[in-house]
C-alpha cells in the first residue's frame, strides 16, 4: 500500500512538472510562409512552405519586386493557443548587423498574420546582395520563456530599373559619432553711421525753436510759471523731471542698454509722469477757471 502511494505521488509530481514546463515556454504551431505574386493568374500563391519551431527552412524564400510575403502562425503558451503580448517578424542583415521588426497581428485564439513587400523594407536592406535572416519573436508578461529563433532566409529579387539596383550598394545609415558641428551665429546689429545720427539729431533740435515760437503765438504766458510752481511745486517738478528722465532713458537705450534693462525704468518713470501730470494739469485747470491765462 505504501509503495502504491509513493508511485502515485511520483506520477502526480511528474505530471505537474511536465505541465508547468509545457506552460512556461512560448512557441508556435501551424506556421506557413507563402509568396503571393501579382503576376500569377488570379493573384494565387506561387510558393508555400511550412516551418516548425527551432526547425528553419533549408531553402531561402525569394521575394520579387511585385510579390507579397505572407506569414501565418498560431502562437501557443505551452500546449494552449494563446495571444502573446508581443509577436514580431525580425529581419536582419548579417553582413551589416542591421535589423528591423514587423509586428504580427495576433487574435485571441493565437492565430496571427503579417504581410511584407519590398516597399516595406528599408533601403539599407534592399542594397545588400546577401540573404536576409528572418526570425520570430514571441513574448508576453509572466514567467514564461520567450521564443526567439531563426525561421528562414529571405532573398530579395530587385527590379533592375529600381533606384537601389541602379545605384548599387550604399553604406547603411548608422547611429554613432558624427563630425563636430561649428555654429556660425549672426553678428550683433550695428549702429547706423554717425552722420545719419547727427542729421536726425539736428532735425530734432531744430524743432525746439519752432515749438517755442508756436507756444508764444498761441498765447503762452511764462509769467504764470512762478505761480504754477508756487501752487503745486512737487507735481510740476516731478512731471517736468519725468519728461527729461524719459529722454535720458531713450538716450541710454540707444547707446548701451538693452530692451530688458529699459522697460522697467520706463514703467517706473511713466507711473511718476502719470501721477504728477494729473496733479499738474489739475492745477492748470484751476487757474484757467479762475480767469488766469
Amino acid at each position: 500500500m505504501r509503495i502504491l502511494n509513493q508511485i502515485s505521488q511520483t506520477l502526480l509530481l511528474l505530471w505537474a512538472t511536465s505541465s508547468a514546463f509545457a506552460a512556461s515556454h512560448w512557441t508556435f504551431d501551424e506556421a506557413t510562409v507563402s509568396v503571393l505574386s501579382k503576376k500569377s493568374a488570379g493573384g494565387g500563391g506561387t510558393l508555400k512552405e511550412k516551418f516548425a519551431p527551432n526547425k528553419p527552412l533549408s531553402k531561402p524564400i525569394v521575394l520579387g519586386p511585385s510579390d507579397t510575403l505572407k506569414v501565418l502562425i498560431t502562437t501557443k503558451e505551452g500546449r494552449k493557443a494563446k495571444q502573446p503580448h508581443q509577436a514580431f517578424l525580425n529581419v536582419k542583415d548579417s553582413a551589416s548587423s542591421l535589423e528591423t521588426s514587423y509586428a504580427i497581428a495576433i487574435k485571441d485564439n493565437g492565430k496571427g498574420k503579417v504581410e511584407l513587400t519590398q516597399k516595406d523594407i528599408p533601403d539599407q536592406f534592399l542594397s545588400t546582395s546577401a540573404s536576409l535572416s528572418i526570425s520570430l519573436i514571441i513574448a508576453s508578461f509572466g514567467s514564461s520563456t520567450p521564443y526567439h529563433n531563426h525561421a528562414f532566409d529571405l532573398i530579395l529579387d530587385l527590379d533592375p530599373s529600381s533606384r537601389i539596383a541602379a545605384t548599387g550598394e550604399k553604406p547603411p545609415v548608422r547611429y554613432g559619432k558624427r563630425p563636430e558641428i561649428h555654429h556660425t551665429f549672426k553678428q550683433d546689429p550695428k549702429s547706423p553711421p554717425k552722420i545719419i545720427t547727427l542729421i536726425f539729431t539736428a532735425a530734432v533740435v531744430a524743432t525746439l525753436p519752432v515749438l517755442a515760437i508756436t507756444w508764444l503765438s498761441l498765447g503762452a504766458n511764462l509769467n504764470h510759471l512762478s505761480k504754477a510752481f508756487g501752487n503745486s511745486p512737487i507735481s510740476h517738478s516731478l512731471f517736468f523731471s519725468s519728461i527729461i528722465a524719459m529722454e535720458g532713458v531713450f538716450f541710454v537705450y540707444y547707446t548701451s542698454w538693452n530692451l530688458f534693462q529699459t522697460l522697467p525704468v520706463i514703467a517706473a518713470i511713466g507711473l511718476v509722469a502719470f501721477l504728477s501730470g494729473s496733479r499738474a494739469l489739475r492745477e492748470v485747470q484751476e487757474r484757467r477757471l479762475a480767469g488766469l491765462r
